[in-house]
């Protein structure tokens, strides 16, 4: 079995593999170019985001200045919006529900090194997916780290370190990030459309 195909299992895996490292490149040369584009060439980005990522929906806004390991672990729901300095490191699968908001400088983290410093020079990493539900917002300069899964309507404070599942309605904050309360019809503001 090749570096990719445990890595595409969440098996164990060898980081320094040449077809890895083949593949990372191909990614920087996708979002390096996407990143080079302006905010009216709206048609080359959709372009370059179908290349680079496993899964595209529809209506997916990034902002430059976006960088992932692979893309090809990467699945996009319809309406986001990534704004701008996001990393999503993708050893893991990475899947982003519909709806959801990613605020400037959010990183996701799906993998691990071994914690054995023998292993861990000689390339052992370990990927888990991150799953991140649908209306989800994600507060800036946010980390979410790998295995983790953020449920629907949910609300990451800025700045949180995400180390554990987050359940569904709820705003969760801090480091390591914790559930702060439900969100409940006291938070509507008002504003319709």
């Amino acid at each position: 079995m090749t570096a990719w195909e445990k890595m595409q299992n969440h098996q164990i895996y060898d980081d320094f593999d040449k077809d890895l490292f083949d593949r990372r490149v191909e990614a920087k040369k996708l979002f390096k170019e996407f990143n080079q584009t302006t905010d009216d060439e709206v048609e080359k980005r959709q372009e370059i985001m179908k290349k680079l990522f496993k899964k595209v929906g529809e209506r997916v806004y990034m902002e430059p200045n976006f960088t992932c390991e692979f893309g090809k672990n990467i699945t996009l729901g319809n309406d986001l919006y990534i704004n701008f300095g996001c990393t999503l490191l993708d050893c893991g699968q990475i899947t982003i529900g519909n709806n959801t908001l990613l605020g400037p400088n959010v990183s996701m983290y799906s993998a691990n090194h071994s914690l054995d410093s023998e292993e861990r020079i000689n390339g052992a990493l370990i990927p888990e997916p991150i799953t991140i539900g649908d209306r989800v917002w994600i507060g800036g300069g946010s980390t979410i780290l790998s295995g983790v899964s953020i449920g629907d309507d949910s609300v990451i404070g800025a700045g949180s370190v995400v180390t554990k599942d987050i359940p569904a309605g709820v705003v969760a904050a801090g480091n390591p990030c914790r559930v702060i309360r439900k969100i409940t019809e006291k938070d509507k503001v008002g504003f319709s459309k």
